[in-house]
């Protein structure tokens, strides 16, 4: 049975939307929240609820986050989702400052994904900010580092190199490699990568931009050499990916009555 199938048996089947309130509830090293369109606090996890200095649910849903959150930081939460709500760019692995239940402050890291509709259109958001250290343990100051992650996230489609990274930092290539090692469970290499990769998914999945085109643009000096990256690290081809996965290449395959199969052999067997 088809995934999508499997999950409509399931979810038919249940009283209410599944939304993971009840299982975030258990967790405290996090905040979770679903927001609408609007940017307003639909679904909470009591950490969140007591990070805000309240003790109800009821007293965050329906309001936004600068309502909830102290300036400067409420502030730039609320930007910060209004850009993801506008654009539908996900907010990944963003490192920013998170308050804990003392009113301390201490450094997280943010995941914002948008919801979309059954038109394809974004009606909503939902994210998690994971502590970087318990809120009883003093924490480093991560403000240089999260500086340059955001350089990178918005900078990746140009050469960047882990010395001159590091230099704005203010560390040592090593230094930097281990504090990167730390928060994201990778190498500082690999984290560039998965910049790229995650941008060059995106534009495949959501616009008809040439493969050549996303290439570039992801830092990448040609089509063949993106495409043996891509393929090693998805275990398709730019193409193939495109195809199977873009709503808007299966519409076009739908109008032009053209069927496709991907190959079995074309996926990687390499564990990922």
């Amino acid at each position: 049975m088809k995934l999508a199938l499997l999950q409509q048996d399931l979810f038919a089947q249940l009283d209410a939307p599944f939304t993971g309130e009840a299982l975030f509830d258990c967790l405290t090293d996090l905040t979770f929240f679903i927001k609408n369109l609007r940017g307003e606090y639909v679904v909470v996890n009591q950490e969140l609820v007591a990070r805000c200095g309240r003790h109800d649910k009821r007293d965050l849903i329906g309001r936004k986050a600068d309502e909830v959150f102290p300036a400067p930081l409420g502030k730039s939460y609320r930007a910060q989702d209004e850009l993801l709500l506008k654009t539908g760019d996900p907010i990944l692995n963003q490192l920013e400052l998170q308050i804990y239940h003392s009113g301390r402050t201490g450094w997280c890291l943010t995941n914002k994904l948008p919801l979309r509709g059954r038109q394809g259109r974004v009606v909503g958001l939902v994210g998690i900010s994971k502590d970087l250290q318990s809120p009883n343990e003093r924490g480093a100051d991560y403000s240089p580092l999260a500086t340059v992650v955001q350089h990178i996230q918005t900078h990746f489609g140009e050469t960047l190199r882990i010395a001159d990274l590091a230099g704005r930092a203010g560390l040592s290539p090593y230094r930097f490699d281990q504090r990167i090692r730390r928060i994201f469970q990778i190498t500082t290499g690999q984290f560039l990568q998965k910049v790229r990769m995650d941008a060059a998914v995106r534009r495949l999945r959501e616009t008809r931009d040439p493969i050549a085109m996303i290439a570039l643009d992801c830092g990448y000096s040609d089509q063949s050499a993106f495409t043996r990256q891509f393929r090693q690290t998805v275990g398709l081809s730019p193409s193939e990916f495109r195809r199977t996965t873009s709503p808007l290449s299966q519409e076009e395959s739908g109008r032009e009555r053209v069927g496709f199969v991907v190959s079995p052999q074309s996926r990687s067997t390499s564990p990922r």
